[in-house]
């Protein structure tokens, strides 16, 4: 699929741009071109020591911003395929400085969007969030924002042979600020800090998440928002995986947080399928035969109460599985101390 094919990642030197070019290297060995694009200019210097473009000369790095219309059509010259995973993912910064992230998460989309039509760019996918699932904060709600423009695009193509679609999903094992990190570090203080005991998150790995965007890449008919089937876990659990030893001190929700993460609400129920390895909301505006879609990815229609929260969703992660996953994806030396 990507063989003799020129892509940019957005956000590339982040953890899934860094995991998704590793991945299309080994899966795809002729493939024509690797863009990646990101504003940091230390971390484009640290994965060109990971990826030197020597060894792997299909690799350009690119310095530019998403803020910038002009260099991300430069940046776009020659490309026929994009992954948009450039954002300000921070819930407390996005809340305390909203139009940095109204800049780069809702315009910075539709810079993107409109330099991708006066290319010729055919397929891009735009990494979207949980948290854009009836938003609380202002990141769920940008990212919100940043969804509907990426499946709205699909309405201004013309003639020209362009798609649009937004792939979603929850937690990221291990990555930048999020909490097995964290709860990594405080277990040698003896205390976990839990928000509350009752929460549950959703939990899915940065090689499912690349073998997700790539599945959606291949199938994708423009406009859909595609959710795959993850694992959830009790953040009880995940404390008693970490750190049986530690006591769990309660501090409370913090603002723009959830008790429970939500992937589909039940408003999308109504546009849902289910295909064998996730989900697909389809666009409520018509540009294409639904029956056909349906047809053709094997799909079935989902109930119209239908919800995918990370409370309800019948796969729950075990304390010995969340363990496993800690090993194998987060920390090889991870042990316990019972």
């Amino acid at each position: 699929m990507l063989n003799n094919k020129s892509i940019l990642v957005t956000g590339g030197t982040g953890s899934f741009g860094k995991k998704f070019i590793a991945s299309v290297l080994e899966k795809y060995p002729k493939v024509k071109r690797l863009v990646v694009f990101s504003r940091d200019e230390l971390k484009q210097f640290e994965m060109s020591q990971e990826f030197p473009t020597d060894k792997y000369p299909q690799i350009r790095y690119f310095i530019g911003d998403v803020r910038d219309r002009q260099r991300i059509r430069r940046a776009l010259d020659g490309i026929d395929m994009v992954i948009h995973a450039a954002a300000l993912k921070q819930v407390p910064a996005a809340e305390y400085n909203p139009i940095e992230c109204i800049k780069t998460n809702i315009i910075g989309a539709q810079n993107l969007i409109e330099a991708c039509l006066y290319t010729d760019v055919k397929k891009i996918i735009a990494l979207s969030t949980d948290k854009a699932a009836g938003p609380v904060n202002l990141y769920g709600a940008t990212k919100l924002c940043s969804d509907k423009l990426f499946v709205a695009a699909n309405n201004i193509t013309g003639k020209k042979d362009i798609r649009f679609s937004v792939v979603r999903y929850g937690n990221v094992m291990g990555s930048r600020g999020s909490v097995i990190p964290f709860f990594l570090k405080k277990r040698r203080e003896g205390v976990l800090p839990v928000t509350d005991k009752r929460m549950t998150r959703f939990n899915i790995t940065l090689e499912a998440g690349v073998d997700f965007v790539l599945s959606a890449l291949e199938a994708m008919w423009g406009g859909e928002i595609f959710v795959p089937k993850i694992p959830s876990y009790t953040i009880t659990a995940l404390a008693e995986a970490i750190a049986p030893e530690c006591r769990i001190e309660e501090i409370g929700i913090r603002p723009g947080e959830k008790l429970h993460e939500e992937m589909i609400t039940v408003s999308d129920s109504w546009n849902t399928v289910e295909v064998s390895n996730g989900y697909i909301i389809m666009p409520a505006m018509t540009f294409w035969d639904r029956d056909e879609f349906i047809k053709q990815h094997n799909a079935s229609k989902c109930p119209d109460d239908f919800s995918y929260n990370s409370l309800t969703n019948p796969d729950k992660l075990t304390v010995e599985q969340l363990r496993t996953l800690i090993r194998d994806h987060v920390d090889p030396h991870f042990t316990v101390n019972e």
